[in-house]
C-alpha cells in the first residue's frame, strides 16, 4: 500500500511509456484474441456437453469438433471461390 501510494504521491508514473495502441483493449489485435478466447472456451463447453450430458466418449467429441473444422473449411472455401476474382 505504501510504495503504491509514494508511486502516485512521487508522481512516479510520469516515467512509464503508455502502453501501444496494438496492445489497448479496444485495438483490434486485442478484440481478436477475446474473440479467439471466448470461442475457446464455446468449444471447451461444446466438448464438456457432448462427452458428460449426451455420454459421446472423448475420441467421439474430437471426431465431431474434427469434421466441424472440415466442413467449416470447404464452406469458406466455397465461397471465396465463389466469390472471388480472376
Amino acid at each position: 500500500k505504501a510504495a503504491f501510494i509514494n508511486f502516485i504521491s512521487d508522481e512516479e508514473w510520469k516515467s512509464i511509456e503508455p502502453v501501444s495502441s496494438w496492445f489497448g483493449p479496444s485495438s483490434f489485435l486485442m478484440s481478436s484474441m477475446s474473440a479467439l478466447f471466448k470461442l475457446s472456451m464455446w468449444i471447451r463447453h461444446g466438448h464438456g456437453y457432448l462427452t458428460e450430458n449426451l455420454g459421446i466418449p472423448v475420441w467421439g467429441s474430437y471426431a465431431v469438433f474434427g469434421l466441424a473444422t472440415l466442413f467449416l473449411g470447404m464452406v469458406l472455401g466455397l465461397v471465396s471461390e465463389a466469390f472471388g476474382t480472376d
